[in-house]
């Protein structure tokens, strides 16, 4: 019986290896390229004959004049797009669920989710036309009411929220069928029991499909803690410029900068570690809180 199952389990076994292979050539192999994070990396030397210098890269990075402003710009944004990305796709699932006619139910599914299969680079391409101040359909419209062209992409008070209501536009869709797919586990019997006792569909809605919703709810909140440094590298890389790096600088294009376009690989490997270790601390909490809150384990 249990070489029978081995057999069986096989093609799943072989499944499983191109992705572990995968991920064990780009996420466990660079592990061992941290050690830069103390070392003076000269790329003419051999690797482990660099000079190590301690914990004196952080120190760099702190006292840079802008690390404070980068850290708050990431810290800032994150937390927005994960509030109201998760606000936005739980009423638009409500409203989704009181649709009655399937098919325009599934063409407003098919609508709202399809900018979530299309990359930064398409999207950003659009985003710099529509919101483009000298004849993007945005500005056009806000000049029938008499409004002056807004800056979007080009002015720091208005490029967090653009960064914001773009990823929600995109991510919104895809993330309202998780809830759509939360409804369909209530039990219908409490809706009957709720119209016997002369409950309205907003009275259902507030006393039955909310309180149904909640654990994936729940769930979804504490597991994006894990993100609260993640601030969406290839949307604000391929959105932000000089001009707006007061408010739409982010750890991820600093380290960028730092390391690519700069050279400086061993201050931008220490930033990388930063976010690396703070994620990792907030990615335990996410799921010891899910654990707590709504009974999710992983294993």
């Amino acid at each position: 019986m249990q070489s029978r199952r081995i057999k069986k389990e096989i093609p799943l076994h072989l499944m499983i290896w191109p992705g572990l292979i995968l991920v064990l050539i780009y996420c466990y192999f660079p592990f061992f390229g941290l050690t830069m994070a103390f070392q003076k990396f000269l790329p003419a030397r051999p690797y482990f004959d660099n000079p190590w210098v301690g914990l004196s890269h952080f120190t760099y990075i702190w006292d840079m004049p802008n690390s404070v402003r980068v850290l708050w710009n990431t810290i800032y944004i994150a937390c927005l797009k994960i509030v109201v990305g998760q606000l936005v796709p739980i009423v638009v699932a409500l409203l989704l669920n009181e649709v009655a006619k399937n098919w325009l139910k599934r063409s407003v599914q098919t609508l709202i989710y399809l900018p979530h299969f299309l990359s930064w680079i398409i999207l950003g391409g659009i985003l710099l036309d529509i919101l483009s101040p000298s004849h993007g359909i945005v500005n056009q419209f806000l000049g029938l009411f008499g409004i002056e062209p807004i800056y979007f992409l080009g002015d720091n008070r208005w490029f967090p929220a653009t960064l914001i209501l773009s990823d929600v536009w995109k991510e919104f869709g895809f993330n309202t069928i998780v809830y759509l797919a939360a409804l369909t586990s209530i039990n219908p019997a409490l809706y009957e029991a709720a119209v016997i006792d002369g409950a309205n569909r907003w009275k259902q809605t507030i006393y039955v499909t909310v309180p149904g919703m909640m654990p994936i709810i729940i769930l979804l909140a504490t597991l994006s803690l894990g993100n609260v440094l993640n601030a969406g590298f290839d949307q604000v890389f391929n959105l932000y410029s000089p001009i707006v790096y007061e408010s739409g600088d982010i750890i991820d294009t600093l380290v960028f900068r730092v390391g690519i376009e700069q050279a400086q690989y061993s201050v931008a490997t220490a930033i990388g570690l930063f976010k690396s270790v703070v994620s990792f601390l907030m990615i335990s909490l996410s799921y010891y809180l899910a654990y707590r809150l709504a009974s999710y384990r992983i294993f």
